[in-house]
């Protein structure tokens, strides 16, 4: 037995008795797991830093580095240098067309690169890459205005959101008189329930009371049903149809139905719809003051100024134009997202009768302070008595306060 069990021990004295070098083999291995998940780490870091860089630079295109010079090329450099790939997520309609992208038409306009159209191609080659005839318009079905639409975008604008009723209720408690008369009214309750007790001292301040809430209610239901209306009439007055040329001829649709790709007419009076570009016509001349503040008409050709912008009006001539930027990505979307609308934005009317209204609150506080420090005069020097040595009600109040 005893024989056994030291034949046992030996056993587990030769299990037990690891190589030095075995040991340091694997503490090299975890040294060299850790450092390939240190390095692997770093990469991850470095691609998804990529990816916000390029998110932020509005999807960089290579093309456009060849177009508009390499003003972006120090982030292209930086990534290259760590040999970092940065994949970028581009909507399922881009690959349908080749050598263009958002960026690209958007700067081309924007920067009114004649160059940078040159290189493209011209208005032709654009329209070639965007696959639309000049002449026959865009030939797609609806599935092919989908994808244009996930490429591009749509011609619609981010507009604020509605204001409900509760908005509407806090800004009437924010009106200094409605704020004043609430302290009156809580201060005559008080008094009032002080002396006559509850059931005969509420009449005067809860009477104040129900006459603030019914002026509350009613300015806040008027002005809530106020900006509904006018959301619906802006929303009708701004879809407006706009004449285009599919499928080889001409038809009215809305001009929120506008695509990238789109060949647009224009003719005098009419709001162009989209950034584009001239293709043909005849003396067109742009108004461009709401965009540029200048009074002074543009005028458009193939040649010299082929640009034409979103919000713009026709003022002269008629033309052709390919739309290539829509939405948010026109130059008018880009201004209008810069802008910050601020909630308590009023229009020159409301501005006026505000300021009128506050002035006869002034006034009228101010006459009210030179009555009560007259009353209070008059009752600190004993002058508070009619013609018959009676006293008056405010110097009964006056005592009843004191």
């Amino acid at each position: 037995m005893s024989a056994k069990l030291q034949a046992n021990l030996n056993c587990m004295d030769i299990v037990f008795d690891i190589p030095d070098d075995l040991v340091s083999s694997v503490r090299n291995k975890k040294r060299w797991h850790l450092a390939l998940a240190s390095v692997n780490s770093s990469r991850a870091l470095l691609s998804l830093f990529g990816q916000v860089i390029a998110k932020n630079e509005r999807k960089f295109s290579p093309i456009s580095s060849d177009i508009f010079g390499n003003s972006t090329s120090k982030n292209v450099s930086t990534f290259s240098e760590v040999e970092c790939v940065v994949d970028i997520d581009k909507p399922q309609g881009a690959s349908y067309f080749s050598n263009v992208d958002q960026l690209i038409l958007s700067r081309l306009v924007k920067e009114k690169s004649l160059e940078g159209l040159a290189k493209l191609g011209g208005v032709e080659g654009i329209a070639a890459s965007l696959r639309t005839d000049v002449q026959q318009g865009v030939n797609d079905d609806v599935e092919g205005t989908l994808r244009r639409k996930e490429a591009f975008g749509t011609n619609t604008y981010l507009k604020p959101p509605t204001k409900s009723l509760f908005h509407f209720v806090c800004e009437a408690f924010k009106d200094p008189t409605i704020l004043i008369l609430l302290v009156c009214a809580a201060l005559s309750l008080g008094f009032g329930v002080k002396e006559n007790g509850l059931n005969d001292g509420w009449y005067d301040g809860g009477s104040i009371f129900v006459a603030v809430f019914l002026v509350i209610s009613v300015s806040a239901i008027s002005n809530f049903r106020q900006n509904k209306q006018f959301d619906r009439l802006s929303r009708i007055s701004s879809n407006i149809l706009v004449e285009v040329v599919r499928n080889g001829r001409r038809q009215q649709i809305s001009i929120f139905e506008i695509v990238v790709g789109d060949v647009v007419c224009l003719k005098i009076g009419d709001q162009v719809p989209a950034d584009g570009l001239f293709i043909e016509g005849h003396s067109l001349q742009v108004d461009e003051s709401s965009m540029t503040g200048e009074s002074n008409h543009v005028e458009v050709s193939k040649d010299r100024h082929p640009f034409v912008f979103s919000g713009t009006k026709v003022a002269d001539g008629y033309a052709k134009m390919l739309v290539t930027s829509v939405g948010m990505s026109t130059t008018w979307g880009e201004m209008m997202s810069t802008i910050s609308c601020s909630p308590d934005e009023q229009t020159p009317l409301q501005a006026r009768l505000n300021k009128l209204t506050s002035s006869i609150g002034k006034v009228g506080l101010a006459v009210a302070f030179l009555v009560l420090v007259v009353l209070l005069v008059r009752y600190f020097t004993g002058n508070t008595r009619d013609g018959m040595g009676t006293k008056s009600s405010m110097e009964i109040r006056l005592e009843l306060m004191m």
